[in-house]
């Protein structure tokens, strides 16, 4: 990186961000308070709210949402009529899945080939270290120069939706010029990237029931309806023979027009087993940005082991089911629903609950502060220029955001890039991405608040 005033304070910050970062791995922050403890994700909070304060951030409040978690909250004022900047990241993580597929423990942040492992360490708390790294290099040079709005969420993973009905409620809390969403990732380490669009999303349960109760699989199948069976035939109506999802009337055929995604290299960062065919047709970036995917998350059945010679009288399912842009999240959870009812085959019963669901979002990238970013990511990535990528994941948020706030510009940037594994096991973060968009951060509040 440059000699710029501003990169070498953040260099020179990186051990503390490390040492901080640690810290902030630790708590198992999972807002699923039926697996982990509630204390957990309360402690992380706090010690985001402590950081804010000792900042010199006036107002910070821990914000009970109305899904049973926390937010935190924080404002720093800049000089008098500079514009406004909301930054936002969240500190909930996702489970660590199998434990025993970590190589490291996953709530201790460890290095290892260059990068740090812990779960949660690129999504998203990394990127409330990535804040605090802006700031304080901006600190160090002059000052800050607009007026900093953090909002750090507590249940992002979970889908519930408390912050964004928090915000709803009190519409003037989060109110900035420009809000910068941590929680997105470069298209490949060292690419400058901004993502322009997310797909929204929908999760419903869906349970099958066929009979009183489970019956001997030897007196009685053949004729009793196995409700285990109804489920997976549920279940494979949601795809084509080519993997594509088909939801009755949800269309498959948009087409991403923008950086596109080598089927070579798709398949090198998704760790697709030799042999095995991607699903889906279209380009890869078709598939994961433009185009809905639905996901079987989890099935409750009988495990093998222990399993007895039983027709199943009930079993459930979780499904995800990934929106596009330009098609609704409510009336794609109707649709979903309609098919899980439409296709339950043998007169089976069948209920379905829909548990989340978050519209897709695509941003205004020629408005001013797309221009202020390219500059900062010039600076930051030397010989690369800012590229647009599209997200299959979703942040609900961001359209609570745009609907109450029109004229804010809303980008999109952070840590998650294809190597950092998010909600697998061994995630981990790189500390040359962390310093860099530390760096691209500082520069934008500064060349924001010049233009």
């Amino acid at each position: 990186m440059s000699s710029n005033p501003v990169a070498e304070t953040v260099a020179s910050l990186l051990p503390r961000a490390r040492a901080e970062l640690t810290e902030l791995v630790a708590f198992k922050s999972v807002a699923d308070f039926d697996q982990f403890p509630r204390s957990e994700s309360e402690a992380a909070a706090n010690w985001i709210a402590d950081a804010l304060r000792a900042e010199g951030f006036q107002d910070v409040a821990l914000l009970d949402t109305p899904d049973g978690t926390q937010s935190v909250y924080g404002c720093l004022p800049g000089p008098a009529g500079a514009r406004t900047v909301l930054l936002y990241a969240h500190y909930d993580v996702q489970p660590p899945l199998d434990e025993a597929g970590w190589t490291t423990p996953p709530f201790e942040l460890t290095e290892r080939d260059g990068r740090w492992y812990g779960r949660g360490s690129a999504d998203c708390k990394g990127g409330v270290i990535m804040h605090l790294l802006a700031l304080r290099a901006l600190k160090a040079n002059g000052g800050v120069p607009v007026t900093v709005k953090v909002i750090v969420e507590g249940s992002e993973e979970q889908g519930t939706g408390g912050l964004e009905r928090y915000a709803e409620q009190h519409p003037d809390l989060l109110a900035a010029d420009t809000i910068v969403i941590g929680d997105a990732g470069n298209f490949r380490v060292g690419l400058p990237t901004v993502t322009s669009t997310l797909r929204g999303m929908t999760m419903m349960r869906v349970r099958v029931d066929t009979l009183e109760g489970n019956l001997h699989s030897g007196q009685f199948g053949g004729a009793a309806p196995d409700a285990l069976g109804a489920l997976i035939r549920v279940l494979d109506s949601l795809r084509a023979e080519d993997g594509s999802t088909t939801v009755d009337g949800l269309t498959d055929d948009a087409h991403w027009e923008g950086l596109q995604y080598d089927e070579a290299q798709f398949r090198q960062d998704a760790k697709v087993l030799d042999g095995v065919g991607l699903i889906g047709s279209g380009t890869v970036a078709d598939r994961i940005w433009a185009r809905p995917a639905v996901t079987v998350l989890g099935i409750d059945c009988p495990p093998v082991v222990g399993a007895t010679p039983s027709v199943q009288a009930g079993a459930r399912a979780l499904i995800s089911l990934r929106v596009p842009p330009g098609v609704d999240a409510a009336e794609a959870t109707k649709l979903l629903q309609a098919h899980l009812e439409a296709h339950t085959p043998w007169g089976a019963r069948v209920s379905t609950e829909q548990i989340g669901q978050g519209q897709a979002f695509s941003a205004d990238t020629t408005s001013p502060a797309y221009a202020a970013m390219a500059d900062a990511m010039a600076i930051a990535y030397p010989g690369q220029d800012m590229q647009y990528a599209g997200q299959g994941g979703s942040i609900p948020l961001c359209n609570t955001l745009a609907a109450l706030y029109p004229q804010a510009e809303i980008l999109l940037i952070g840590l998650s890039e294809p190597e950092a594994q998010i909600h697998a096991v061994n995630e981990s973060v790189s500390p040359e991405e962390l310093e860099r968009l530390s760096v691209a951060e500082a520069l934008f509040l500064r060349n924001y608040a010049a233009g």
